[in-house]
């Protein structure tokens, strides 16, 4: 008997019990959905997490000032006072993973334009800062080389700042005053969002020239940290040894003794937020491929059903020379197009579900053809795993039995 007669009897078989086909897919069909449906959500997260840890930099490396301890107490990152301007230099010039080097420091201060005020963060720092973290203007431009020697009043502006301060306002050559001082805008930075690192919004921000905020603004001649590019992602490993070991030179620290520093490496960020996604990903995936077990105990118990009912009919085909094997085929493509025809329903349901998801709750799902392949082959394996015994079972009745069964 060829594979097409084959499939013919087993949709006929299928279509006689058409509610009880129907509920037997379900499960399948919930399951597939569900497992499309999860994993979409996972590799979305995943994708979302990846984009914005790019979006940080490239290639980053972000070297701050460390802690320091008065009277019993540990002061916060940024406390010491020894990573300064020589340490960048020494950096760019000794260690030959770093590709290039932007310094910075830190504060905060309340901004004014006309009517309107906003507490933000402000960053000193050099041009070279925007190309190191892969951001771009979406008006104006970057302060020059030339503003941060001659400790102009210059500032570049974040999202944030530019939709509390000016609204539909160009703000490109207007001024603001920055704590009582004015500042002349150069540019608004294209949005990136919020940071994956630290869960702070990255375009609440305005960016002066580093001078101009420790000359006029905090005072302070050290840095707080130090930006670097590494030459490639492989090599951001190689340029975090260089520059810790660099450090504990020029700063004199002894070995075992702690760093007055910290070397942060994005690639692990973005190592371990990967892990945590696929981690999670494969939970939420397990969770939902119950739902396939359930369906494909259903399809058991139903093909068992199936086979108790029709043993006059296997008695019959055994006795016009049909061999266990025909029997056993017979049963178990039954069963994979049992499951087949929930598995391609249930990839229709978590395209759907997909969509909802997306749709009400904003939440970025990712779903791959891939993913949409393993689900069909899963469900012909749930079919075959599944209809595997009763299909055996309806082979190896005896024909003289089965023909006197009533």
């Amino acid at each position: 008997m060829d594979l097409l007669a084959i499939l013919r009897i087993a949709m006929r078989a299928l279509a006689r019990n058409k509610m009880r086909s129907v509920l037997t897919m379900l499960g399948i069909i919930v399951g597939v959905g569900a497992v499309i449906a999860m994993l979409g959500v996972g590799q979305g997260a995943r994708q979302t997490m990846q984009e914005q840890i790019q979006a940080m930099g490239s290639n980053l490396l972000f070297v701050g000032a460390g802690t320091v301890t008065r009277s019993g107490m540990h002061m916060g990152w940024g406390s010491t006072k020894s990573l300064t301007y020589t340490d960048m230099l020494a950096i760019l010039r000794e260690c030959p993973a770093a590709h290039a080097v932007a310094p910075g420091s830190s504060s905060s201060g309340q901004v004014v334009f006309g009517h309107d005020n906003w507490a933000t963060r402000l960053n000193g720092t050099e041009p070279q800062y925007f190309d190191i973290r892969s951001w771009s203007f979406v008006e104006g431009s970057s302060f020059t080389q030339n503003d941060v020697e001659m400790s102009a009043n210059v500032a570049v502006i974040g999202e944030t700042v530019r939709k509390n301060l000016f609204g539909a306002t160009d703000p490109v050559g207007q001024t603001i005053r920055i704590n009582n001082l004015p500042f002349r805008v150069t540019g608004v930075l294209s949005p990136k969002g919020t940071s994956a690192a630290m869960g702070d919004d990255q375009d609440d921000i305005i960016l002066v020239p580093l001078t101009t905020l420790q000359k006029k603004i905090t005072g302070q001649p050290w840095l707080r940290w130090i930006m670097v590019s590494a030459v490639s992602r492989q090599g951001s490993y190689a340029a975090q040894q260089q520059i810790t070991s660099l450090l504990r030179d020029r700063h004199r620290i002894r070995e075992g003794d702690d760093a007055d520093f910290f070397v942060r490496n994005l690639a692990d960020m973005a190592d371990v937020a990967d892990e945590a996604s696929r981690v999670m990903t494969l939970l939420l995936a397990s969770i939902a491929s119950v739902s396939l077990i359930v369906g494909g105990i259903g399809i058991m118990n139903i093909m068992l059903v199936s086979v108790t009912e029709r043993t006059r009919e296997i008695g019959l085909r055994m006795a016009i020379g049909a061999t266990e094997g025909n029997v056993q085929q017979q049963f178990l493509i039954e069963a994979v197009v049992l499951s087949l025809m929930g598995g391609i329903t249930g990839i229709i349901f978590g395209l759907g579900a997909s969509y909802v998801i997306t749709q009400a709750l904003g939440w970025p799902v990712l779903i791959s053809p891939l993913v949409i392949a393993i689900a069909v082959v899963f469900s012909m394996a749930v079919g075959v795993f599944f209809g595997f015994y009763p299909a055996r079972k309806a082979a190896q009745m005896d024909p003289i039995e089965a023909l006197r069964y009533e």
